[in-house]
């Protein structure tokens, strides 16, 4: 019962030796707990888990501690706890959760799992048909405005060491789409990207740092509204694969953030109590998949 494991309810303060002696429970609760750790017994800090229920709905989530620990206070029942940490594979366990009873998995050992293939040396291009460029910007404090950019290409030089890559992106500015025409137009005029004078966007970079699992920064001048500035990516490689006519496919993600002051587009239009029309940073999301140059 908890009386032993969280201390007596009734006691007042601190319970000596007792870390957990304040936290409340539900009656009609229990807990649940572990501990995340890898290969050599070290704790694996901000792994991802999820507590799902008898029917495969999520009850609770989120990420070890410095530890490793998960704990989370449950009702009463059936579940499944999912781990996740970036170049580990999956942990899946079940476990009952009875009223006012710690059920503990003990100690999780999560295994290292190979790392996918990287594409072969080469010339590679952008396939745009399965790629896409996207931006969030807020709105009014508020709103988060969505967006991409409907036309670009690029090229990837892979080197025989990753890490000597190239790659060279241009994007189309005119084709910036918000799914509001008179937004969109508003964006390609000279309060923002000012299409006219800047008909293009362009990133350039030869500096790939391999930052552990799947995990990479791609470094480079982005030339944006007639200003470059240098620009890191935070890319997760997901591996290589054969598209529906067999031909042979690498693919990422990636995010950055951009600050519009950083490249003059520095529109400003501000509302009741100085909150801005459109917020001073813009969050980039790509989903890029490349084919080997034809």
């Amino acid at each position: 019962m908890f009386g032993r494991w969280l201390g007596n309810k009734g006691e007042t303060g601190a319970v000596r030796g007792n870390a957990l002696a304040g936290l409340a429970v539900p009656d009609s609760a229990g807990v649940l707990s572990c501990r995340v750790l890898d290969p050599v017994n070290e704790a694996v800090q901000h792994a991802e888990f999820v507590v799902t229920d008898a029917a495969g709905r999520k009850v609770v989530g989120g990420e070890t501690d410095p530890f490793g620990n998960v704990l989370a206070t449950v009702p009463a029942g059936e579940y499944r706890l999912a781990v996740t940490a970036e170049g580990f594979t999956p942990f899946h366990g079940s476990t009952a959760v009875s009223e006012g009873v710690h059920a503990g998995l003990g100690d999780v050992t999560l295994q290292v799992s190979a790392p996918p293939q990287l594409p072969d040396p080469g010339e590679w291009e952008i396939e745009p048909m399965h790629s896409q460029i996207g931006f969030t910007a807020r709105h009014i404090g508020m709103a988060r405005i969505h967006g991409r950019f409907n036309n670009f290409a690029g090229a990837v030089r892979i080197a025989d060491r990753m890490e000597n890559s190239a790659m060279h992106v241009i994007i189309d500015a005119a084709s910036i789409d918000t799914n509001v025409q008179m937004r969109d137009d508003h964006l390609r005029s000279g309060d923002f990207l000012d299409v006219g004078r800047y008909p293009t966007l362009e990133f350039y970079s030869e500096r790939f740092v391999h930052r552990g699992g799947t995990r990479w920064g791609v470094s480079g001048a982005l030339t944006l509204h007639g200003v470059s500035r240098t620009v890191t990516l935070d890319t997760q490689y997901l591996g290589i694969g054969n598209g529906l006519e067999g031909e042979t496919r690498a693919a990422c993600r990636a995010t950055t953030e951009l600050h519009r002051e950083d490249f003059t587009l520095t529109w400003q239009t501000m509302l009741a109590r100085g909150i801005a029309a459109v917020g001073s940073s813009i969050s980039i999301d790509m989903d890029i998949q490349i084919v080997p140059k034809a």
